[in-house]
């Protein structure tokens, strides 16, 4: 395995022991908490004035919600990481990337709307028992699935390390783009071979691994305007939120994915260029990987 490999595994290790010694992720998950608080606050203000037909009551309540999906995904969330460790570890274009997060966002809306009128019409379910499930058993689902997808991006990365170990000491002398001069046939990956994009598989993967989880702030919102009898009005609050949080984890995909093209670009002319591929593909594997594994550990 080449050096370049051990440093960003061991970079993974030490971070996650240190946020979980250190209580970091019981810090941020705090403040976190607070900060939704104050949101779900004045949201229920909001709604009690819709209830009592207060003009731009309405309006209100979504500029609310869009704004608390907005700093809900600005604070800590798995969301916005996987979407930019994907960025960063794969070639895809901004635009797929940008309409991923969107679908992403909205499939937790419709994670939530499918939660709440399945538990309060089917199983009874009160707003704690609701919340509950989605602490209790969504919330490790998803943790375990972005922490799969970290560790995915991690051995294909490990991968193209191994193939390109391989082909520095195959005998064949090649011409450019890795073709064998004696055999006709590429023997190893080229910097274009290694950026290749993504599929649609890869895409489904993102949008469930985020979806699977209910934003806790569309949930609040639909009991609570369920059982106020304007439960419209909760639907479209939550596809708000779902619309906030999506700016932020678009930002941070094409964020990522420009980073990713400006120290390709910067490592083009460089022999190492078809090392520093999977080596960025590494470090956001494990990135990902590190961040999910902490939340899920803090879950259970």
């Amino acid at each position: 395995m080449p050096r370049l490999v051990v440093i960003p595994v061991t970079t993974a290790v030490i971070a996650l022991i240190w946020l979980w010694s250190s209580g970091g992720f019981d810090s941020v998950a705090a403040w976190a908490a607070g900060e939704q608080r104050d949101f779900q606050n004045q949201i229920a203000r909001s709604l009690r004035a819709l209830r009592r037909g207060d003009s731009g009551a309405l309006a209100l309540l979504m500029t609310l919600c869009f704004a608390y999906g907005f700093f809900h995904a600005v604070g800590p969330g798995h969301g916005k990481v996987l979407i930019g460790g994907y960025g960063l570890g794969r070639q895809v274009p901004w635009l797929r990337l940008s309409v991923i997060s969107l679908i992403s966002s909205l499939g937790q809306a419709l994670t939530a709307i499918g939660l709440v009128y399945a538990g309060v019409l089917i199983f009874s379910f009160s707003r704690g028992q609701l919340i509950g499930a989605a602490e209790d058993y969504m919330a490790p689902v998803s943790y375990a699935a972005i922490g799969a997808i970290g560790m995915w991006l991690s051995v294909r990365a490990l991968r193209k390390f191994a193939k390109l170990h391989h082909t520095k000491h195959d005998d064949h002398t090649h011409h450019d783009h890795g073709t064998c001069s004696e055999c006709g046939h590429k023997h190893g990956p080229s910097i274009s071979d290694v950026q290749q994009a993504t599929s649609l598989r890869d895409a489904l993967i993102l949008i469930a691994g985020i979806a699977v989880r209910p934003c806790t702030g569309a949930l609040f919102v639909l009991v609570i305007t369920w059982q106020m009898g304007i439960a419209m009005a909760g639907i479209a609050g939550a596809f708000a939120m779902a619309l906030g949080t999506a700016i932020v984890t678009i930002s941070v995909g094409i964020a990522a994915v420009t980073m990713r093209s400006g120290m390709l670009a910067s490592f083009s002319s460089s022999r190492f260029a078809t090392h520093f591929v999977p080596l960025i593909e590494l470090a956001a594997g494990l990135l990902v990987f590190t961040i999910a594994a902490g939340l899920l550990l803090r879950a259970l």
